[in-house]
């Protein structure tokens, strides 16, 4: 849970980006209809996600 705040706050500042949560999950798409998702307190799997907003598919630079 404590990687949450921190994926809102990257989906806060790429308007590309949409973060929902629901049913217990969070989920972020892409323009491009590129979705991840995971639970909302899986944390190891939602520093994953930031990694790949960052630094590899979802970065803005593959987005783009």
């Amino acid at each position: 849970m404590k990687q949450l705040g921190n994926l809102a706050v990257i989906c806060a500042q790429r308007p590309e980006l949409l973060m929902q949560l629901r049913g217990g999950l969070v989920l972020v798409q892409a323009k491009n209809r590129a979705t991840m998702e995971a639970a909302w307190n899986d944390d190891a799997r939602i520093e994953k996600m930031i990694y790949e907003l960052n630094f590899g598919a979802f970065s803005k630079e593959r987005l783009v």
